[in-house]
């Protein structure tokens, strides 16, 4: 066995048990070690597509995402996935073969890279320590929910490995509950408390809501955690830019707003505006300096966010808070974008995007896994298409990059096969991921595609327009994107009223045995509602 051997048997008994990657010379051995173990490997077309296919897969599964990559250019290419990974703290170890010899084409500064964009560097050092390095670094992945890249340098890597490829037990974390009698106080003396749970508190629905029906609490999320609450009838959906006008309404109107696991950035607190003057503002996370960022706390409590809220719920007393029978009618009423009126954009040759995705909501089943690329349009399947949960969709939008959207939709279905999945993406962000499609087709996902075209990098276009620069740089020709997606084995359909949605009915009453792209021609005229408020912060 060689030490590159050692290293994928170790991380296959550590869990690692999906792995995702494109192979080259410096990851063949780890990668096949790692199929041999037991692992399944899921071969990208890009190794950005690899690394985003992680990080979603690690979100919607509650396991590491595992990726595997050439050495210099491979680790390159997954840049941006993992700047992704590592700006959200998604647990996750990326593999990466290393040339340590300066006059290799191949030698770049790989620790240097993951420190630049926030993933923990770490390496294989010799055949002695190589389990023991593999087993960290999986682990300061799992446990600190950081990215971490295990350099595993050529010559050590083929290196002979003769001990045992043995995995200690993990120790237990502890699950002391930090001091919170500040905030239990800040919860007696609240008349109108806002709940908004962000990541950290995906695990902890239940926790929440009790906490939450016993102060007189209302539920909001962070995009990221959007579904957690779905169900209740104190569920304001997402706070932030996304925010309905009765949500913005009646989180401005609180008197303490509570973030649990949630930084409170600028996309959740519109810029600060949706935190009015004299509202306190307690944070409970598990990172100390998260208490003090974005919005700081007032009231700040280390710890996990499910044992806060549990320990809370015994001692606060009950109270009607914000809840009233009234205020209960309204959520019912205008809790969701779709229930707000809008005047059709749709002028015959091009569909509405609400209008577009207004119809999909309705088409497709409600058990579906929804994941969003960047641009002006995502707002529209954000918020008009509805999820049955927190494992219902997955926005990878902490470095606000275009293009990664496909690639999430892969790594989520993955995760969740139980579940219809659903990419939604712009013509710009689609083209982007393209290659991803022929993985799509090759591993048989029941995958739908939406691409909300409107032949434009829309963000810029919106933004720069209206004041009469111009916009060549950031606008197309028409392109048959039906015909690319039939291309690589796809069904497609285009999409330029609601009418045209009878092609998708059809698809889906089918034995769908091939993923559907629908090509939707969307208005253009003007930029979406979230674009506005994100344009502020310009």
């Amino acid at each position: 066995m060689i030490v590159a051997e050692a290293v994928g048997r170790a991380l296959a008994a550590c869990g690692a048990g999906t792995v995702f990657g494109v192979v080259g010379s410096g990851n063949f051995h780890v990668t096949n070690a790692l199929v041999a173990a037991g692992a399944r490997f899921v071969a990208a077309r890009h190794e950005g597509g690899a690394a985003t296919m992680a990080d979603a897969y690690a979100r919607m599964s509650g396991r590491p995402g595992i990726v595997t990559v050439h050495q210099g250019p491979g680790l390159t290419n997954a840049l941006t996935g993992i700047t992704e990974a590592a700006k959200s703290r998604t647990p996750m170890v990326v593999l990466a073969g290393e040339a340590t010899e300066a006059q290799s084409n191949f030698h770049i500064d790989q620790a240097a890279l993951a420190t630049a964009v926030g993933a923990v560097p770490m390496r294989v050092t010799s055949a002695d320590e190589a389990v023991a390095q593999a087993v960290r670094a999986y682990r300061v992945a799992a446990g600190e929910r950081r990215t971490v890249l295990l350099n595993l340098p050529l010559d050590v890597q083929s290196a002979p490995y003769t001990g045992a490829v043995e995995v200690p037990a993990a120790s237990q974390a502890s699950s002391a509950v930090a001091e919170a009698g500040e905030l239990a106080a800040a919860l007696e003396a609240a008349e109108r408390p806002v709940f908004i749970a962000g990541r950290g508190a995906r695990h902890a629905r239940r926790e929440l809501e009790a906490l939450a029906e016993r102060t007189g609490a209302l539920l909001a999320t962070s995009a990221v955690a959007r579904g957690l609450f779905r169900g209740s009838p104190w569920d304001l959906d997402v706070s932030g830019g996304f925010a309905t006008p009765l949500a913005a309404e009646l989180i401005r109107g609180a008197d303490l707003v509570v973030g649990w696991g949630c930084a409170l950035n600028m996309w959740t607190t519109r810029h600060g505006s949706l935190v009015s003057p004299g509202t306190r503002v307690a944070k409970v996370d598990l990172e100390p300096a998260a208490l003090k960022t974005h919005v700081p706390a007032d009231v700040g409590v280390v710890g996990d966010v499910a044992q806060v809220a549990a320990a809370l719920a015994g001692v606060v007393p009950a109270k009607a808070g914000y809840r009233t029978p009234e205020l209960a009618g309204r959520i019912q009423a205008e809790g969701r974008w779709r229930a707000v009126p809008y005047e059709d954009d749709g002028d015959g040759g091009r569909i509405d995007p609400r209008t577009l995705t207004i119809g999909l909501d309705d088409l497709l089943p409600a058990e579906r896994i929804v994941s969003i690329d960047s641009g002006n349009f995502m707002g529209y399947p954000s918020m008009f298409m509805d999820v049955p949960d927190e494992n219902g969709f997955c926005f990878t939008q902490a470095f606000q990059s275009v293009g990664l959207g496909l690639a999430t939709a892969v790594g989520a279905a993955l995760a969740r096969p139980d579940r219809l999945p659903v990419a939604a993406l712009g013509d710009g962000g689609f083209l982007m991921g393209v290659a991803e499609l022929e993985t799509v087709v090759r591993l048989g996902l029941p995958m739908v595609i939406v691409v909300y075209d409107d032949e434009a990098y829309g963000a810029e276009a919106h933004h720069f327009g209206p004041h009469d620069h111009p916009l060549g740089t950031v606008t197309f020709p028409p392109a048959d994107l039906a015909a690319i997606a039939r291309g690589h084995g796809l069904a497609a359909v285009t999409v330029t009223r609601r009418e045209d949605l009878a092609d998708v009915s059809t698809w889906l009453s089918g034995p769908r045995d091939r993923p559907l792209l629908i090509h939707a021609k969307v208005t253009r005229d003007r930029g979406s509602w979230w674009l506005e408020e994100a344009f502020k912060g310009h």
